[in-house]
């Protein structure tokens, strides 16, 4: 008759650990229960010595990091060595388990698994529920470093945008203080004033671009796209109403130009005496 392993309490309501513990759902079959937890920056025994996991019966550890050795065979190259080690903590093979996991999922860090024993024998089960726990918490780091990642791509294309909106508004500045002196000059022109200076352009404040975040220099790019259609459109009236007096002067001066036509006169007789023709009887005279 086999001997049963005492009955050890529940496990503890669910802690908030470090930010850099990654746990996995907990997974209770015949009064055991399940759970792992997975750090890629804590030391092995630090994780296997979780408060969490003081009351559990078992408390196998699987850890796995790289090697300061090289391999020097195979067609590519040297190849990176990894160092792993393990503890059952009399949860026979069940060190062994979590070094493979840690192989397959090609991580490195350490992955504790705590039992609670319900008094019940499970059998080979037991070692499926610790691979089950053991991988998802090693997902579940994958899935934060992966946002993280993610995270940093975004924030670095917003500033790669945000730095191109500024140099952008920057020149749509310039431009816009251009145009204004433009307008300035052609209104000016077409009031026929002589100082182009009496009605200076209104100076363009400056702003600090650098500050702003990314949303408002999309806005104003958006407005001084349009500011700059404004102008434009302005300009083209200010030409407008240059051109307009000058044409109205020609039309004016082409109606008052009377064009006569030009008569010769000669002194040559302009009649012309009808040709008379005289018809004279030949008599023929007969011997």
């Amino acid at each position: 008759m086999s001997l049963k392993r005492k009955r050890t309490p529940s496990p503890p309501p669910i802690a908030t650990g470090p930010s850099d513990v990654f746990r996995s759902d907990s997974i209770y079959d015949r009064s055991s229960t399940f759970v792992a937890h997975f750090s890629s920056t804590i030391k092995p025994k630090d994780l296997q010595s979780s408060k969490e996991f003081e009351s559990a019966s078992h408390r196998i550890l699987g850890w796995r990091r790289t090697s300061n050795q090289r391999s020097l065979t195979g067609s590519a190259g040297s190849q990176q060595l990894y160092v792993t080690g393990s503890d059952d903590d009399g949860e026979k093979y069940g060190g062994k388990r979590l070094e493979k996991v840690l192989e397959a999922e090609q991580v490195e860090g350490a992955v504790v698994v705590a039992r609670w024993y319900g008094g019940v024998l499970l059998g080979p089960i037991r070692f499926t529920h610790i691979e089950i726990c053991a991988k998802e918490a090693i997902h579940r780091w994958k899935e934060a470093v992966a946002e993280t990642a993610e995270k940093k791509r975004r924030l670095e294309a917003d500033e790669h945008e945000r730095n191109k909106l500024v140099n952008v508004l920057r020149e749509r500045d310039q431009s816009i203080s251009t145009l204004r002196g433009l307008l300035a000059e052609k209104e000016s022109t077409a009031s026929k004033g002589t100082d182009s200076s009496a009605n200076p352009p209104t100076p363009t404040k400056s702003l600090d671009y650098d500050s702003m975040p990314l949303q408002s220099l999309k806005t104003l790019e958006r407005a001084r796209d349009a500011s700059i259609g404004f102008l434009l459109k302005k300009i083209d009236q200010a030409e407008e109403r240059h051109q307009q007096p000058q044409l109205l002067e020609g039309e004016v001066s082409q109606k008052s130009t009377t064009w006569l036509p030009t008569q010769h006169i000669t002194d040559e007789p302009n009649s012309c005496a009808p040709a008379t023709h005289t018809a004279s009887k030949h008599s023929n005279d007969i011997p």
